[in-house]
This record gives structure tokens, sequence and C-alpha cells, in this order.
């Protein structure tokens, strides 16, 4: 596979991170803040690049499954909240082709169909939201700053983390993992560094475009600021960024629960689990089931969203622990695949992160269960900064028990 081949087949993972949550969170944080939070977009980006296709399956099938179901929802809601501003038809006969058509794509694709369907679905978004972030007009030293100069203004401390949370997901390392048999290691990297940078540009656009809303955020506000400013053309090209994102998502997430469970519990040739297998597309069916019937009901789906938060807040510190402990575990990558000290420290420096955005998760869900107001920003640091601490004399120990280890024959 030649370089410019890597790039569209790993373009699945910016289409897989970039949905209606991303756009959701990026812009409502151009909308408060303004450029201020384009770090925390930097910060995510650079920590999927050094995650992508090391991820090790450690958690519950069934944690997996169902975030994946979770989060379903919103994307399939996403799709239709796009299309519902490009076509005049009802949000549930949109979800019902949203759903027909990821369901088609997911039953006779390849692997190569799929991956060109999302190279296709990226650089719609990436037209959509980066031309309309031009359209904008946004003063560029601004932009360079909030980029660079990490800062946080009063109220914003959860949406920082959100913005981080939104980009960096633990079943994108499950599709990764699930994807990169076979590949070329310098190749895969390649491909896979291209589409994470172009990601987290097109997240940046999003937030540019959020930056134009003044008051009360919503997809409505957008769209009559994007007319009132720019004329009906960038309105509806948001509107098509926004299904892009939606359907992309879409389809992701039932093939990364297909993919995990299948990695769980069989090898590729194993009998139920190729492509055409029962079981594989009994598990990517139920999640996108799940999803469409949201649609169909046209609700939010609130009980399943704080259901996946609180499946997130377990499985993304849990697998970025065991993923640094596994990236430089001389029997598992090879001595010449251990990465120096300043790789090791931007990796300790990602985990520590993921605990607290697995702690915002965890306690969202938990004050939402129990009808309380979601916690404050300095509890939620003052939580996981002690448990980072705990954590990094175990976890410290184990990496450099690994990094000493001679290789296994």
């Amino acid at each position: 596979m030649n370089r410019f081949a890597s790039v569209i087949f790993w373009s699945v993972i910016a289409g897989a991170f970039i949905g209606p949550g991303t756009v959701t969170t990026a812009a409502k944080a151009g909308a408060g803040y303004g450029f201020t939070l384009l770090w925390a977009l930097v910060f995510s980006t650079g920590a999927c690049l050094r995650a992508g296709g090391l991820a090790v399956v450690v958690v519950v099938v069934g944690a997996v499954v169902l975030g994946c179901a979770a989060y379903e929802a919103g994307n399939v809601l996403g799709a239709v909240a796009g299309a519902t501003r490009i076509v005049a038809l009802p949000g549930p006969a949109l979800a019902a082709a949203v759903g027909a058509a990821a369901a088609a794509l997911l039953w006779f694709g390849t692997v190569a169909a799929i991956t060109r369907t999302f190279g296709v679905m990226v650089s719609v978004m990436g037209v959509a939201f980066l031309v309309t972030a031009a359209l904008v007009g946004p003063d560029l030293s601004e932009i360079v700053r909030g980029a660079l100069v990490p800062t946080l203004p009063a109220g914003s401390g959860l949406l920082a983390i959100g913005l981080v949370g939104t980009t960096v997901v633990p079943y994108n390392l499950f599709l990764g993992s699930g994807l990169a048999r076979g590949q070329e290691l310098g190749t895969m990297r390649f491909g896979l560094a291209v589409s994470v940078i172009f990601g987290g540009l097109i997240s940046a656009g999003v937030l540019v475009v959020g930056s134009a809303v003044a008051g009360t955020f919503s997809y409505d506000a957008i769209a009559a600021v994007l007319h009132e400013r720019l004329g009906a053309g960038a309105d509806l090209l948001f509107a098509a960024g926004l299904f892009a994102a939606g359907f992309s998502s879409a389809v992701s997430a039932p093939l990364a629960a297909a993919l995990t469970c299948r990695g769980l519990f069989a090898g590729d040739g194993a009998r139920g689990w190729d492509r055409t297998g029962a079981l594989w597309r009994m598990v990517w069916g139920g999640v996108l089931a799940f999803g469409v019937g949201f649609g169909l009901l046209g609700v939010q789906p609130i009980p399943a969203i704080v259901l996946a938060q609180a499946f997130n807040g377990v499985m993304l510190p849990a697998v970025a622990v065991v993923l640094l402990v596994a990236a430089n575990d001389r029997r598992l990558v090879g001595a010449g695949g251990l990465g120096g000290r300043p790789h090791l420290v931007a990796m300790a420096i990602a985990v520590a992160v993921t605990v607290v955005l697995g702690l915002v998760n965890l306690l969202r869900a938990a004050a939402a269960v129990l009808g309380l107001a979601a916690p404050g920003a300095g509890t939620v640091l003052l939580a996981s900064l002690a448990l980072t601490l705990a954590l990094a004399l175990p976890v410290g120990r184990a990496v450099a028990r690994g990094r000493r280890r001679e290789r296994e024959t």
C-alpha cells in the first residue's frame, strides 16, 4: 500500500472521532470562548498520534458494545440534524435512511469500500467546515495564540476537557487496532498521522465557525448567523459537514464494536466472525439498530449518553494505562520499538489527561443519575490529581520493568 492509499485507508479514524459530539463541543467552545481553547484540540490531536495503532483490548466486551451503542444514538441524531437542514423530510424518515445506508455499507462493503467512503466523508467535512471557517474571516493571530498558548477562561475547564475527550475516544483505539492487521508499520504510521492531523484541523475549523455565534449555542443559532453573514450557501455547507460527521461516526461505531468482539472471541478466520458471518453482523447490526431506534423516536438519548459517559470513564484510563505499559515492553515491541525519553514523557502526560477525562465522565454520569449539579472543574482536577499520583508509582514500576526486560525469542 502506497502512502496516498494509506491516507485514504486511515481516514476512517478521522471520520470516526469527528462526530456530532465533536462538532457540538468544538462549536460550543468557539461560541463561548472564541479561539482560547484551540490548544486543547492541538493537545488531543497529538495524543491521538501517540496512541494510534497500538491498542490492547483490556475491557469487558459488554462495556465496549454498549458504549458504542450509546454513542451511536447521538451519531444518527447528528446526521439527521444535518440532513434536515438540506432536505425537507421528517426526522424519522431521515433516521431510517441513514440507518439503511449505514447497514448497506456494513453488509455489502469490503474494508476497502468502507475506507473509501470514509475518505469521501472526511473530504466533505474538510471542505464544509474549513471553507466555512475561512468565510467567517477570523483573526489569524488570535487563532495562533489560542492554539499555542494554553489558557482557561473562567468556567471553561470542563469544556476544555471535553474537547480532548471528544477526540481521544476509546473505541477509536479498538477500531485502529482491528484495521491495522497486515499493514506495513511505516506506511500505517504515515496514513494515521495525516488522517489525525487533518481531523484535528477540521475540529479546529468547527471551533472557528462556532466563534461567530453570540449568545446561547445551538445548531439553529449557527445556521442563522452563517445565513445572515455569508448567505444561504454557508449554512447549507455547515449542514453538509454535520451530516458527514454523523454518518461517518454512525458507520464507525458499529464497526468498532464488531472488530472488538472479534478480537476478544475469535480470529479473522473464525466461524461466524468473517465479514459475512452471522456473529459479526449481529454485533454491528445491534449497535446500529439501537442508534436508529432513537432516531425513529425523535428523542434525545439522555439515558444512553449517561451510560456511555460511565463506560467511557472506566474504559479510557484503563486502556491508556495498559497502552503505556505495553508500548514500553520489549517483549511486545522489541528493543527497536521502544521510544526515547521524550516519547515516554509525552505518553505519560497523555495518560494523566485521560485520568482526568475518565473522572469527568464518571462524575457527570453519577450527578445525572442522582439529579445533582455537575461537579466543578476544581473538584474534578483535585480528584484526578490524587488518582494520578496514586497510579504513578505502580505504573512507573511496570514501565521500568518492561523497558529493562530482555526480548523473548
